[in-house]
């Protein structure tokens, strides 16, 4: 007889993926800005039609400044900056999943290997110098790999 008395489904459903730790504030947020492209655009339309990778990370990129810089609600629909970047990074991750994704990003660059770098570093180093003197920057820049 055996000791474990856990229940099978539980072992299956433990190695999937756990949908549970999705905050719901997200699911809903982002459920509003879909459904506010939706009505622009049409539900799914990134399913019918290729869409083109830049544009999507532009318009995150646009929602989370007007975030950063302490607008907290889209003008034009009233919906949480927040919500339209994760709505932008959804409809990435599906054309993607869904093969109706068009890569038009630029070659790859070094901004992941930068950041790494300059997290390890001490970024006060990279200041001028009393006197007026500046330290060399050389180091910060990307590195040919």
């Amino acid at each position: 007889m055996t000791t474990d008395t856990t229940n099978p489904k539980d072992l299956i459903g433990a190695a999937k993926p756990q949908l549970h730790l999705v905050p719901p504030a997200l699911i809903i947020w982002t459920a509003m800005a879909m459904m506010n492209g939706a009505k622009k655009f049409g539900p799914y339309n990134w399913r019918e039609k290729k869409v083109k990778m830049t544009v999507y990370i532009a318009a995150a990129m646009r929602h989370l400044s007007s975030l950063l810089d302490g607008e907290d609600l889209a003008s034009d629909s009233g919906v949480h900056h927040a919500a339209h970047a994760a709505a932008c990074c959804g409809i990435i991750l599906d054309a993607m999943e869904c093969n109706c994704l068009i890569d038009d990003r630029p070659p790859k660059g070094c901004a992941a290997s930068l950041i790494e770098r300059m997290t390890q570093k001490n970024i006060p180093a990279l200041v001028p110098q009393p006197g007026g003197a500046s330290q060399d920057v050389k180091s910060s820049f990307c590195r040919s790999v």
